[in-house]
């Protein structure tokens, strides 16, 4: 965006006042330099205020890390707080990227001419800042999926005593005359919309019920043929991501369908809401909620910890294919951009894999034909 005067709207001689003398110049100057970032983040890149919080709450820990502004900075200052971060606070290595990307693109932006920083410092404080963020001292982009390695599908076995516990919890609340019956039903289906559509935590909490609808070459599943995804994950700022996935489980569709007809209704307020997933207050089931009722079952059951809600996604992906599913057709029903992520999701049983070594080795072994 360029101002009436030619200058970038995020430049220094706009966000800083002209010709007014600072009390504390370097705080007001850097507080600047952060309002300027976002500027330009909003209204060049469109990005989404909560990307650009992070982004400025990372240079800010840096700042107060190092106990200097960013003129003063050096990739000597980099270097030993990435030693803290891994060293002391033991922080994953995607997060470190992510702490390693902020600061480059801040650097970018206070180094560009175009916004006049490096100008503005050089006449302030003698000095200007300069790129702290190399190759040769920060974290390569190499790998599609970088969740821990112990993250894993859930096998069937896993998934049958989590679902049958589950259900178990709603017998017992209704056997009981506990008023937890409707809050057990509801999430023992949200699990398993999670799994029969390989769903993610967020994209499952926000689904509102005209999110199902028909899908006329499955009349058999009536209005749950397909869920309309509007909630995908975003990648660098951009908007949701929509997809939308057909309904390949009927017995998961049965699940919802039960829900939807017979249990939603008693929630006060459900004429009113949209939400598919509601509270006892009439809100929208949140994704901590769901997070946190996986793991009681989870550790109920004395399931592998390392298992998460992500991991019904995970079992997804990894049962199509196991089951014969194109996995062309895989990677479009979860939203996965690239057939390398749906590869990396996929974790196929040993079952799978033997039946697999069988068919080649009968193959090869198989006598030629006569000529």
């Amino acid at each position: 965006m360029v101002a009436s005067s030619g200058l970038v709207d995020a430049s220094a001689r706009l966000v800083l006042l002209q010709g007014v003398s600072l009390l504390h110049p370097e705080d007001a100057v850097f507080d600047a330099m952060l309002e300027g970032w976002g500027r330009q983040q909003r209204g060049g890149r469109r990005l989404q205020p909560d990307t650009i919080t992070d982004r400025r709450g990372v240079v800010t820990r840096f700042a107060e890390y190092t106990g200097t502004y960013p003129w003063q900075w050096s990739a000597s200052d980099l270097d030993e707080w990435m030693t803290y971060l891994i060293g002391v606070l033991h922080r994953a290595e995607s997060t470190i990227r992510g702490y390693q990307g902020a600061i480059r693109m801040f650097c970018d932006y206070i180094t560009s001419p175009y916004y006049q920083w490096p100008a503005e410092c050089q006449e302030r404080f003698g000095t200007h800042p300069v790129q702290i963020c190399h190759e040769w001292n920060t974290v390569a982009h190499l790998a599609d999926y970088e969740g821990r390695a112990e993250r894993r599908p859930m096998t069937r076995a896993e998934l049958q005593a989590f679902f049958d516990h589950a259900d178990e919890q709603v017998e017992r609340a209704v056997r009981l005359g506990r008023k937890g019956a409707l809050a057990a039903y509801r999430d023992a289906t949200v699990f398993k919309v999670m799994y029969g559509w390989g769903s993610r935590c967020t994209e499952t909490s926000r689904l509102d019920l005209a999110d199902f609808y028909r899908n006329p070459r499955a009349p058999e599943l009536g209005e749950f043929g397909a869920l309309h995804v509007r909630y995908g994950k975003r990648t660098r700022g951009s908007a949701w991501r929509r997809r939308t996935t057909l309904s390949v489980m009927p017995w998961a569709v049965e699940a919802v369908e039960d829900y939807v007809r017979h249990v939603r209704p008693r929630y006060g307020g459900a004429e009113s809401s949209a939400a598919l997933w509601l509270t006892e207050r009439g809100g929208r089931v949140q994704p901590r909620e769901i997070e946190d009722r996986f793991a009681s079952y989870r550790d109920e059951l004395g399931l592998d910890r390392d298992l998460v809600p992500h991991c019904l996604r995970h079992s997804h992906v990894t049962h199509q294919i196991e089951d014969g599913a194109d996995p062309v057709f895989v990677q479009h029903q979860v939203g996965h951009r690239y057939a390398s992520t749906t590869a990396l999701y996929t974790g196929v049983g040993g079952d799978f894999m033997n039946t697999m070594m069988r068919k080649v080795l009968d193959r090869s072994l198989a006598p030629e034909p006569a000529r």
